[in-house]
């Protein structure tokens, strides 16, 4: 019945900040849209940022700066994200550690962004889980 995350939504102190710290330590595409909210493009995903001040109806609730735990897939080697990182002097909050995602065993690492979001990059040990398939697809592998 549903099949992936389209995007999500993150509430943040300013929308600037998020964006240079995403576009600059993760490579994410900036995407300003007229009379909508600003978003992150990563992949075939998103992340539409709202500021704390100025958000869009609907909304969580809630919408709280800071509360978000994110899991992120990486394309390449943890190392080279630790590299990047490392350039940009994010500090790494815990990794690399042995966690199980959603499609089996992977390295993760932990940061966290400007408004204190925790965020896990990961990278699947079966370079293949990094393509997500839907369950009839999968059936058909040998």
């Amino acid at each position: 019945m549903i099949d992936r995350i389209d995007h999500l939504v993150l509430t943040v102190r300013s929308i600037e900040a998020t964006c240079d710290f995403y576009t600059r330590c993760l490579d994410f595409e900036r995407v300003d849209t007229a009379n909508g909210p600003t978003a992150l493009r990563f992949g075939e995903q998103k992340i539409n940022v709202h500021q704390s001040d100025r958000t869009f109806e609907p909304k969580a609730r809630r919408p709280t700066e800071g509360s978000a735990d994110l899991c992120l897939v990486a394309s390449v080697p943890l190392t080279d994200v630790l590299d990047r990182l490392d350039q940009h002097q994010v500090a790494i909050e815990l990794g690399p550690v042995e966690r199980q995602g959603a499609l089996g065993a992977m390295e993760s690492i932990y940061f966290r962004d400007p408004d204190d979001n925790l965020v896990e990059v990961s990278r699947y040990h079966d370079e293949s889980s990094n393509v997500l398939t839907r369950p009839s697809d999968r059936a058909g592998r040998s």
